[in-house]
């Protein structure tokens, strides 16, 4: 921990390819050119159409060739930036200040009178219509397997990604309240410490690879937004001692095999054994998070032959913090293995040292006994609490982003239940979450339904099957009376007795609340 490796080291020398972080002057000027042109999101959907930009953010860059053919600034500057092609010198001066972008780095000379960019700068929309802007390496906008191998060679060690699947999954799921500090640990292209800076007084962004730091700064530059506090190193190291109200991380997560350290890559690979990066994250984020704060995570992890993987994730947990775990998706071994190879290109070398890279990786996993990969997003929420709330789950099905309220509500329903027996839920008042509907599930004619099911249309779009009195409980619940009135109401309706009724029913209350179809109100 803390050492700089060797891709680091050799990416310093290759700051020089990078543009000056220094010129603050050009990139605001330089953003003022791409808004005056329309570069933004909102621009370029409706200048390639939604088929090119989808095929775009899959790195397949043909369609949107085609449908930049014409002169306007707006298709000169998707071609200079995202799509990596030379283009004239005079189309260039007639959008984007030239000289002063070739002196301070942004662009270079590419012979005769054309001119190339150096980074890849993509328009970006942030959550409140902000128009932002991330810069990555060339060929590099967008991760995932073919991202960063994307060029027809293995990627540099040290290349630094831009917007992906997995940043704007922790972007989404990130809890989003005005805080005083905000740690971006492992900040890559500065995605998260960007949205962070909209809610976080100070903003801190560590990395081991000081490229990633250095491309930070004119993300956060060209998006216009506040300078963070830069930091390279290892995990906590750059910070010590410091405490935070929110620690977000997208690490290098992938569990690849230490006997090819040679060729890791730093934006993806930890340089530890298994899944011991995250866990240690997670392990050590406890004690840097200040009361009340949250900590947001990314992560891989093991499923190990003969342990529980909830087992294991449990066991990461700091003291002091609640947890919310949420598997996403689980692949075997080869289909792992096979992903990360694609993504740095390694189907691309001479067959035999593909096949061997391969057999590396299913060689650590047989050492590890790992049986699959499991990936997923990981919340902490510091309490201090002597009766800590974990929830391990798996969860594979469709959710609406930004999810970053309903973590937020997640934690605040656990605190509520915690400090809550029946005796006290039975004179709290609820109501039901927005957008739930009751489904009846029966035989056509039946006169009464088989079971009846509650579905949320928003957040993690939960289902659940509940007995016609919680359904009928759900239904009533708006906040004005207790649920204990409310079961009495419904004794008497269906003639059963009040007193078993408030004994028998509190535990599917608490359910329906834990899973986030009833919100506690105040009464």
């Amino acid at each position: 921990m803390g050492r700089v490796s060797s891709a680091s080291q050799s990416s310093l020398s290759s700051l020089s390819s990078l543009p000056s972080s220094g010129r603050a002057d050009v990139a605001v000027r330089l953003r003022d050119a791409l808004l005056a042109a329309d570069f933004t999101a909102d621009g370029l959907l409706e200048l390639l159409g939604a088929p090119a930009y989808a095929a775009l953010a899959r790195s397949e860059t043909v369609p949107a060739l085609r449908a930049t053919r014409g002169d306007t600034p707006l298709e000169a500057l998707v071609r200079l930036f995202l799509l990596q092609q030379p283009v004239p010198h005079a189309r260039v001066a007639d959008v984007l200040p030239v000289e002063e972008c070739l002196d301070s780095g942004w662009l270079v000379r590419a012979g005769g009178d054309e001119v190339a960019a150096t980074v890849d700068v993509r328009p970006y929309g942030g959550p409140d219509g902000e128009d932002w802007f991330i810069v990555s390496d060339l060929g590099c906008a967008v991760g995932g397997a073919g991202g960063s191998g994307s060029q027809g060679r293995q990627a540099d060690t040290a290349v630094v990604l831009g917007v992906g699947g997995a940043s704007t999954t922790l972007a989404g799921i990130t809890v989003r309240r005005p805080v005083a500090s905000a740690l971006d640990l492992g900040t890559g292209s500065g995605i998260q410490a960007l949205h962070a800076a909209q809610h976080a007084t100070r903003v801190t962004a560590t990395d081991l690879n000081p490229r990633a730091l250095h491309i930070t700064r004119l993300t956060l530059a060209l998006s216009g937004a506040p300078e963070a506090d830069l930091r390279q190193g290892s995990l906590f190291e750059p910070v010590a001692d410091e405490t935070y109200d929110l620690i977000v991380s997208n690490p290098p997560f992938v569990i690849s095999p230490l006997s090819r350290e040679g060729s890791r890559l730093t934006y993806r690979d930890g340089g530890m054994g298994g899944d011991d990066l995250c866990r240690t994250i997670v392990q050590q984020a406890g004690e840097r998070l200040n009361q009340g704060g949250y900590a947001q995570f990314l992560a891989n992890w093991q499923h190990v032959e003969g342990e529980e993987w909830t087992d294991r994730l449990r066991s990461w947990v700091p003291r002091g913090c609640d947890a919310w775990i949420v598997q996403r998706e689980v692949q075997d071994i080869t289909q792992y293995a096979e992903l990360w190879l694609r993504d740095a290109g390694d189907h691309r070398t001479d067959p035999a040292e593909y096949a061997a890279r391969y057999d590396a990786w299913l060689d650590e996993f047989e050492a590890r006994k790992t049986k699959s990969i499991g990936f997923g997003w990981i919340t902490l929420h510091r309490t201090d609490s002597a009766e800590p709330s974990v929830t391990v789950e798996e969860w594979p099905h469709p959710v609406e982003q930004p999810l970053g309220e309903t973590v937020l509500r997640h934690f605040e329903r656990q605190g509520f239940l915690r400090t809550h027996d029946d005796a006290a839920l039975l004179t709290s008042h609820f109501a039901l979450a927005a957008e739930v509907v009751q489904e009846q599930v029966g035989l056509p004619g039946a006169e009464d339904p088989e079971h009846v099911v509650l579905r949320q249309h928003r957040g993690m779009r939960r289902a659940t099957k509940v007995d016609t009195v919680g359904a009928g409980f759900a239904g009533v619940c708006d906040g004005t009376l207790s649920a204990g009135r409310i079961l009495d109401a419904i004794a008497q309706l269906v003639g059963e007795d009040p007193v078993l009724l408030r004994d028998r029913t509190p535990a599917q209350i608490r359910l329906l609340i834990e899973q986030g179809f009833l919100e506690p109100t105040v009464s």
